[in-house]
């Protein structure tokens, strides 16, 4: 057979594979009419807070009412979903997170602690590793997510000895349940060209025996940023069972808007392509990493429009200014309540100075770009609000949206300084279950504890505020988070700062209309109002009602732009 022969038989082959691959991947439509009638429908829309019955034509809401007045619309073509007494609500969005990182427990080992995991002590968490490595190829990484120094019984993080048990043929991590930390073994160190004589990076600690000063394993905040790099370079084929793997977990938990809160330029690449073509059902909006983008943003050259999609929204520049409360990395203005390594007056440290955090912000402002900046102690929170202060005397953008991530430790007075400078937070509320507990005892102590992500004062002092899972840092469980800003209650089962809880209807705004504002998507997304987007989810009932067990609800159904991509 000639060698023109093989070529067309191979590029017809290769078109017949396009062509089934877009089949695949393509989007489906919507009904051209579908309604929703016989429930609660609970808006988020404060002119019509609640109605019975919602009327979509193609991917738009362009009815809310009662029942009888949407079934005047419906004809033999329109698709008719009875709710049979369940509640319509607006779909959930991520203010902010790591999509797709949760699904990376389809690729490594689950080192999570109760209770979200079962990883109790040393031993289970080497085991894991062990496990993980018996199907690892010579010489490639060992890699396990989401311990949990505090929650295990020895209270400690492992260290390279540890996982040294692991394996000696393959470098080993183990990445801590922040995201801030990680470990590795001896092979990893070599591997990293990490000695006792490598100076600690900028923001960043690579923790050392006190006694050998010898690394231990452990490495802190920018310390591990160039390990994350190498452990979890995955292969298109990984990347994708990632994606697919979260894909469903956001679509089971009423998700439609997901978010991507540390994009580098080559996960935005890969997202960015797999939304286009449908292989990601949900919306994303996306937090560039400023380090990733400066020359970019320094320039003014950096365009939305290069990266945009109908489902891919770039949409504020993220800075990681401070670390993690249960790291103890976080930057407080008061020590931390239990002695870190026996020093009495730790209070954690930046990773951004603060003179580099005003030179960053600047930027941004100058060539009106949008900011939102990690800040997890108060310290941390009141370095950006300085920052902010000063660079709006410069650039007095007058609707800017500065997000501060977390800002679990917000003291009062700073939020009301939000209020003047226009800055808004997006706080972390489910800590107070996942980590509450711990945060009373070891972290911060009873007074600041009963304070942490104080939407309470938020509400007294008129600031706009969302609430986020930081998935994978805990679970994908949107009505967890709303459950954690209405009763405030511990995985204990103990009240952790009854001042701070708040109102059903204002804990949803958080996860829906709120988020959709800060990210500046309240025009289409956020609310069950006509002209928006249908992004939809029907719950098991109603979170009015079911106020003391909202997490218990479940999600029956998930529709984006009318299509409906989950069912229980």
């Amino acid at each position: 057979m000639s060698k023109s022969t093989w070529a067309l038989i191979l590029t017809t082959f290769a078109g017949g594979l396009y062509v089934l691959f877009q089949i695949a991947t393509r989007t489906p439509a919507p009904p051209d009419h579908q309604v929703y009638i016989g429930g609660t429908v609970i808006t988020m829309n404060a002119d019509q807070p609640y109605a019975e019955a919602v009327s979509v034509k193609h991917d738009r809401i362009v009815a809310v009412g009662t029942s009888s007045e949407i079934m005047a619309s419906v004809t033999d073509k329109t698709v008719v979903h009875d709710l049979m007494g369940r509640t319509l609500v607006p779909g959930f969005i991520d203010a902010h997170g790591h999509f797709p990182a949760s699904g990376i427990y389809t690729l490594v080992a689950d080192l999570s602690s109760p209770p979200v995991g079962r990883v109790q002590n040393m031993a289970m968490l080497i085991e894991r590793l062990k496990v993980q490595a018996a199907g690892v190829e010579p010489g490639e990484w060992v890699i396990g997510f989401s311990y949990d120094d505090s929650a295990i019984a020895e209270r400690r993080h492992p260290t390279r000895e540890d996982l040294d048990q692991v394996s000696t043929e393959h470098p080993v991590v183990a990445v801590h349940s922040s995201l801030h930390f990680a470990t590795v073994n001896s092979m990893a160190l070599t591997q990293l060209e990490i000695t006792a004589e490598t100076p600690d990076p900028d923001g960043g600690v690579i923790v050392r025996d006190p006694v050998s000063g010898l690394p231990t394993g452990v490495l802190e905040e920018n310390a591990m940023m160039t390990l994350l790099q190498q452990a979890t370079d995955f292969s298109l084929f990984e990347g994708f069972l990632m994606v697919k793997s979260a894909v469903k977990e956001y679509a089971q938990n009423g998700v439609t808007t997901a978010n991507v809160g540390a994009g580098s330029r080559g996960q935005m690449e890969g997202l960015s392509t797999l939304s286009k073509w449908g292989v990601i059902p949900q919306r994303l909006t996306v937090l560039p990493l400023q380090q990733e983008f400066a020359n970019e943003i320094a320039t003014g050259t950096f365009d939305a429009a290069d990266w945009d999609s109908e489902r891919f929204h770039t949409t504020a520049f993220k800075i990681v200014a401070d670390g993690s409360i249960q790291g103890h990395t976080g930057y407080l203005t008061h020590p931390y309540h239990q002695p870190y390594k026996g020093d009495a007056e730790y209070r954690g440290y930046p990773r951004v100075d603060k003179p580099d955090l005003l030179t960053q912000v600047r930027e941004l402002f100058r060539n009106d770009y949008r900011v939102a900046i990690h800040t997890n102690g108060d310290a941390s929170i009141d370095d950006a609000l300085d920052v902010i202060e000063a660079v709006l005397q410069e650039y007095p953008i007058p609707d800017h949206r500065t997000t501060l991530i977390h800002a679990q430790m917000a003291r009062e007075d700073q939020i009301q300084r939000m209020a003047q400078l226009g800055v808004t937070p997006s706080f972390f509320s489910a800590h107070v279950y996942f980590w509450g507990d711990r945060h009373r005892d070891i972290f911060m102590g009873p007074d600041r504890a009963a304070h942490i992500s104080p939407a309470q004062w938020a509400l007294k002092h008129g600031v706009r505020f969302s609430s986020h899972l930081d998935t994978p840092v805990v679970p994908m469980r949107p009505l967890r988070a709303v459950s954690a800003m209405i009763n405030r209650t511990t995985s204990s089962g103990q009240v952790l700062g009854a001042d701070q809880a708040i109102d059903i209807l204002s804990a949803l705004h958080a996860v829906t209309i709120e988020a959709a504002w800060q990210a500046g998507l309240e025009d289409s997304l956020g609310s069950i109002e006509v002209g928006k987007q249908a992004d939809l989810v029907v719950l098991s009932g109603n979170p009015v009602q079911n106020v003391d067990s909202v997490e218990e609800l479940k999600v029956e159904r998930t529709v984006i732009a009318g299509v409906t991509i989950y069912q229980r």
